[in-house]
C-alpha cells in the first residue's frame, strides 16, 4: 500500500490532528505534538471502538478514548492505564516534498 498523504506540512501545525482513511474500514489518527509527527491506530485495544475522534493532550502526547478513558502514548501506541492493556498500532510518518506522510503498509 502506498503511503498516504495527510497535509502539507506548513498547514498542519503543532496541535494539529486529522483522521485519515489506511483502507476500508481502517483509520489513522495523525498529530503533530510539539513539532513531532505521530499516526496511531484509530481503535482503542480494550473495546474495539474509535479511538482518535476522543481528545488528546498536546502536553503530553497521549490520545484518550473517548469510550473509557484510556491513554495511550502517539510515539509507541502503549496503553498508560486501565482499562486497556494491549497496544495499538503506530505507524511511520515522514514530510515528503512538503508533504505529510503515513507508511501503513
Amino acid at each position: 500500500m502506498p503511503p498516504i498523504d495527510v497535509a502539507a506540512a506548513d498547514e498542519f501545525p503543532p496541535g494539529s490532528s486529522k483522521i485519515v482513511v489506511a483502507s476500508a474500514g481502517e483509520y489513522v489518527g495523525v498529530y503533530n505534538c510539539n513539532g513531532a509527527l505521530y499516526a496511531i491506530e484509530d481503535r482503542c485495544s480494550h473495546d474495539d471502538g474509535p479511538l482518535c475522534e476522543g481528545e488528546w493532550d498536546d502536553d503530553m502526547c497521549r490520545v484518550i478514548c473517548p469510550r473509557h478513558g484510556s491513554q495511550f502514548d502517539l510515539a509507541s501506541g502503549q496503553p498508560l492505564g486501565p482499562p486497556a492493556y494491549e497496544p495499538v498500532k503506530t505507524y511511520p510518518v515522514s514530510i515528503v516534498g512538503g508533504m505529510i506522510r503515513v507508511d501503513v503498509s
